[in-house]
């Protein structure tokens, strides 16, 4: 499945964005989808996952509560709404794909990825 993000910005603290992860490709039932961000020089970090046969969602503790993941399985698409942002929220964000859902919170168990969006939180 090829992946599309899109959605990213510059927005002030306490501000709000939602992300946008296309799929042109078949997703499937066992599939997690997931979105992590990534510093310069860092690695890249879980911020939250959702299984496309049961919509069972996972979040890193640094977001839950302020952001949402869900998905549109019409649209094969899954979206990432990012509320009460913080400038540590600054990153370039990716979803990916990981086929057989046995760890979405490690993302060398994704098998796809979309290119990065850009996040900037201001202060």
């Amino acid at each position: 499945v090829q992946l599309q993000a899109s959605g990213g910005g510059l927005v002030q603290v306490g501000g709000s964005l939602r992300l946008s992860c296309a799929g042109s490709g078949p997703i499937y039932a066992n599939d997690y989808m997931g979105w992590f961000r990534q510093l310069p020089g860092k690695e890249r970090e879980f911020v939250a996952a959702i299984r496309w046969r049961n919509n069972n969602k996972i979040y890193a503790d640094s977001v839950k509560g302020r952001f949402t993941i869900s998905r549109d399985a019409a649209k094969n698409t899954v979206y990432l709404q990012m509320n009460s942002l913080k400038p540590e929220d600054t990153a370039v964000y990716f979803c990916g794909a990981e086929r057989d859902g046995s760890n979405p919170r490690t993302a060398n168990e994704y098998d796809y990825w979309g290119q990065g969006t850009l996040v900037t939180v201001s202060s």
